[in-house]
């Protein structure tokens, strides 16, 4: 069965696995206070770190392809009361969890929305703020943030390199001039050179892009030197992601017209020229989307088995807690995930009341934790041991279409993606997948496998 072929038989909706149990299948939500008993739980551990994650919804302009929870306004007046909830939701926390206070943070990372939207000043007061309440793990700290070439100034750079950022991930999608047309994202070569440049000349250790392929209007002939000029840059690494088309979460999707998207072969296409010449110029493939060079942390990772996936993709450490703050921001520890309010307005309304801005969340069975642990390793080292017998049988029965086009091995007691079927690890992942198998959903909520 030739690629278009495969393409046609299993490019499905299914989920991203950036979580188990996946987000629309979160049931056992906890209360704000089951949440910090969690947490307390989790830093109470002999041996215990912790990571966090800030959100910066803010963006000036609205990129048509993009499915984040985003704020789009020119209002930078906004900046300051955010930074302000945003250190007063962390000393609520601090408030009731005092172990935070002693125990390493390991990993930060500032995402958004377009977390340059905040002056070099904010982030420098956003940060101090948050250093002078936390133990930092001088060691082994990874500091990170994602950047959007047309809203990011040298100083700014400076300002994060100076408090610790020593990775950078660029924004860049496409350098096809109309392809940012029809994105609403005009951003030159030269945008993104010299930034790259100047965060390499500070000390940045590593520089990375996010590109994206299946765009309206993208096609092979104009998406392979767009891959060419990435390599050229030699970002350390790059995530090449699937557009996610859900019109029905994100109505800017709509902008475009459906005959302008890459469909079916034409999208493969554009994955396959991109892969091949990744690998050819010495990238390595790690786990779904991503790509590193040899030397980088994660490579080494993939290597020694130590590869992690959260929600902010996949990452060389792991700790016991993932601290999300701002509006709609996800944490998780290893038996609970919790979200945030959503809407900027409510979550702001219950920080300044001093409380949990708690959403929703999922309190992970013993089920779940086992199935969590498969998926999670299955995703991150290409193959996962199976529980017993039953699970052999019930996999082999499953997968019984992708064992015969040769897209997954089944040997003894273990399960593993083969080369031919890297690109459809989602598809093999939801055999380990129970609440998805006992429940199909009955519209539309996950993108496409490609």
């Amino acid at each position: 069965m030739d690629h278009s072929q495969l393409l046609k038989k299993y490019n499905v909706p299914v989920p991203r696995y950036t979580s188990y149990p996946t987000v629309p299948y979160w049931s056992d939500s906890p209360t704000s206070a089951q949440w910090l008993e969690f947490l307390q739980r989790a830093l109470s551990q002999p041996d215990s770190s912790w990571s966090m994650y800030l959100h910066i919804p803010f963006c000036e302009t609205l990129c048509t392809f993009c499915g984040c929870n985003t704020v789009i306004t020119r209002g930078h007046e906004r900046e300051s009361p955010y930074v302000k909830t945003l250190l007063q939701e962390f000393f609520n926390y601090h408030r009731h969890l005092p172990l935070l206070a002693d125990k390493p943070l390991r990993q930060l990372h500032l995402g958004g929305g377009t977390p340059t939207f905040l002056s070099s000043a904010h982030l420098r007061a956003l940060l101090e703020g948050l250093y002078r309440h936390v133990v930092i793990d001088k060691k082994n700290f990874v500091a990170s943030v994602e950047v959007d070439p047309r809203r990011t100034s040298v100083e700014q750079l400076q300002v994060m390199f100076e408090l610790g950022f020593t990775r950078v991930s660029l924004g860049v999608q496409d350098f096809d001039p109309e392809v940012q047309r029809l994105v609403n994202r005009i951003q030159p070569l030269e945008q993104t050179r010299e930034l790259t440049e100047a965060a390499r000349a500070m000390g940045y250790q590593s520089v990375n892009f996010d590109m994206i392929y299946g765009l309206p209007k993208q096609t092979v002939a104009s998406f392979g030197p767009s891959i060419d000029r990435t390599i050229e840059l030699r970002p350390d690494r790059i995530a090449l992601y699937s557009f996610a088309k859900v019109p029905w979460i994100k109505p800017q999707q709509r902008l475009f017209k459906d005959e302008d998207l890459p469909e079916g072969g034409e999208k493969l296409a554009l994955f396959e020229v991109a892969y091949n010449k990744l690998l050819q110029a010495g990238y390595i493939e790690i786990g779904m989307d991503h790509f590193a060079l040899a030397s980088d942390k994660l490579s080494l990772a993939l290597k020694n088995k130590s590869l992690h996936r959260n929600f902010m993709g996949y990452t060389e450490i792991r700790t016991d807690i993932l601290l999300g703050l701002g509006v709609s921001s996800i944490s998780e520890t290893r038996e609970c995930f919790h979200q945030n309010e959503k809407v900027l307005p409510l979550y702001e309304k219950k920080v300044q009341a001093q409380e949990v801005a708690t959403l929703r969340g999922h309190i992970l069975s013993a089920d779940d934790q086992r199935q969590r642990d498969q998926v999670l390793r299955f995703m991150t080292q290409g193959s996962v041991p199976l529980r017993d017998a039953g699970q052999v049988s019930d996999v082999r029965r499953f997968l019984e279409d992708m064992l015969r086009d040769g897209l997954v091995r089944l040997e003894q007691n273990t399960l593993s993606i083969t080369e031919l079927g890297r690109p459809f690890l989602r598809n093999a992942c939801v055999v380990l997948d129970q609440r998805l198998r006992e429940q199909k959903p009955e519209t539309r909520v996950f993108s496409q496998a490609l």
